[in-house]
């Protein structure tokens, strides 16, 4: 599924977030046995193929403040899935933030459906990059940190489960 973003960009990369974000309740209504203690690991692997994908993407963008912030926030965000791999230790997860793909998404929305809000400059690009930072960084410390578990609640009220 994660290969419709080389084609559909936009709708492709909302599609693997959505599907990547209720993989866990997928997984357990279609009783496929969940993922065990693996979840993590797996989860980051999946993670990173579709990240792949759309770092693809990125790289033929020929915006370079696009292609050039998107590659330093998928590094960054490796760096972070790799040390926590090697730790463990979830706190790593919430220093190294994946706000790539949130990025990745603001500019493919914005390459699609308003060019005029490209990124062409120091401020085009940072203040887009602060405003996707104050939700991820919440969503991260939630998951990561805090260790919320979002699907547990979605399972029992939402699907009745």
């Amino acid at each position: 599924m994660p290969l419709v973003i080389l084609r559909y960009w936009f709708w492709g990369g909302v599609v693997a977030m959505l599907l990547d974000a209720v993989d866990v309740i997928l997984i357990d209504a279609l009783g496929l046995g969940g993922f065990g203690g693996h979840y993590h690991r797996t989860d980051k692997l999946l993670d990173s193929y579709y990240l792949a994908l759309e770092m693809v993407v990125a790289w033929r963008w020929t915006n370079p403040w696009a292609k050039w912030t998107s590659a330093l926030l998928f590094v960054y965000r490796s760096i972070g899935v790799v040390l926590f791999e090697v730790t463990q230790e979830r706190i790593v997860l919430f220093i190294f933030p994946n706000l790539f793909e949130n990025w990745w998404l603001y500019c493919a929305a914005v390459f699609q459906y308003r060019p005029g809000w490209a990124p062409t400059s120091w401020r085009t690009t940072l203040v887009p990059l602060l405003i996707l930072l104050v939700p991820k960084m919440g969503q991260e410390y939630l998951l990561h940190f805090a260790e919320a578990k979002p699907w547990s609640w979605t399972k029992e009220h939402i699907l009745g489960v």
